[in-house]
Parts: C-alpha cells; structure tokens; sequence
C-alpha cells in the first residue's frame, strides 16, 4: 500500500485529487484538515481513508498525520502559509518523510511576464510574498519537493495543461482546470520520482492575454 498524506483536505483540488488517488486500490489516504464537516463523510471510502483534525502550522497535531506516510501532498492556505511549510518540513523531517507535493500560486517568482503579469501582482498583492515565503521553506529543505505554480483556476471538466519548469522561467497562459491540476499530482502520485526537486507552472495552452478570460 502507498500512504498519502492529504494536508487542506477539503480544498476543492485536493478533494478532486483524492478522487484520483482512490482509482488505485493499492492507496490509502490519511485527510489531514481543520474543519472535517467540509468533507462529505458518507461518501469516504472508510476501509482507505481515515481523518485527522488538526491545524498544519502546530507540529504536535500534524506529525501523526504524516508518521508512516509514503508522499505528502499540501493543499493549504491561509495568511499564516509559511508558518504551515515550516511545519510541515519540521514534521517530514522528523518522521523521516522524503516526497512532498507542494501547491503554491503563480507569480510568487516574479516570473510572469507582460501586462498579464502586472495585472496578476495587483490583484494577488502581499498574498505573492506570504507564497514565496512558504516555497522557500519548501525549496531549502532537504525533501524531495515539487512545487506546483498553477495560472487562475477553473472548474472546467477538463484535463489540459503545459508546464513551465523552473522559479525563473516565463510564465505562460492565464489559466487552468482544478481537474488539471488534480491530474498532474495524480500523476506524481503515480511516478513518485518525477518530477524531483522541480518547481513547475501549470496552465492550460493557448490561454495568453493580459488577464483570465472571465474577468
């Protein structure tokens, strides 16, 4: 059995990933999240996932969530974000936890580019440096990370992206599918070794333009 440890379980990627996770029998799922009534709990799977509640930025009530767990993937949020990858790096590394899959936000490298890219560092503001801040607890530690940089989110039924890899490399497209997304840490999931130590943009091709299509 493979362990995956979901941390910010109910966020709307991850409960999609976990909908991916659970397609292998051979996985089993430890949700790890503040609020479990976010969760539809008579649809979990009780035999292969099992909840822990607890708040991601206190090593106490995160560390029994991640002792035992074979890749961690973090979906969290919130103003106090580095304080949550400083946790999590302090509880990997005591556990003696290597993979982790680490959402973060584009634009937290200044890498995009053009008016899209100005539009982007006014509306996202303080909350790209917060972001950075949390990628690089992540980025120097000694896990093997991958930290994911997705465009604007969509709930588009859809797989369909490209990847940008590396912090300094140009941003491309405005958006992507959460399934996309899901997809993609599915796949990391599936092939633990790829992808190591990589730090990699998603959007959906042939989305460029000075800001989302919607807005």
């Amino acid at each position: 059995m493979t362990k995956i440890t979901v941390l910010g379980a109910s966020g709307q990627i991850a409960q999609l990933a976990e909908k991916l996770f659970l397609k292998d029998n051979n996985n089993e799922l430890v949700l790890f999240l503040r609020h479990p009534q976010k969760l539809n709990q008579s649809e979990l799977d009780k035999r292969r996932e099992k909840i822990i509640v607890g708040d991601a930025s206190k090593l106490a009530e995160l560390l029994p969530a991640i002792q035992g767990a074979d890749i961690v993937y973090a979906n969290l949020a919130g103003s106090n974000i580095e304080d949550q990858a400083k946790t999590v790096v302090k509880a990997m590394d005591e556990a003696g936890v290597k993979r982790l899959i680490w959402i973060s936000s584009l634009g937290v490298y200044d890498e995009v580019p053009g008016k899209f890219g100005e539009w982007n560092k006014n509306i996202l503001g303080s909350y790209l440096t917060t972001y950075r801040a949390a990628a690089d607890q992540v980025t120097t530690s000694n896990l093997d990370y991958t930290i994911i940089r997705p465009a604007w989110l969509t709930n588009k039924d859809e797989v369909d992206y490209e990847m940008t890899k590396g912090a300094n490399t140009p941003f491309k497209g405005t958006e992507v599918s959460r399934l996309s997304v899901a997809s993609y840490v599915n796949d990391l999931v599936e092939n633990p070794s790829k992808d190591i130590q990589a730090n990699v943009g998603l959007n959906k091709p042939n989305t460029d333009g000075d800001k989302p299509a919607w807005y």
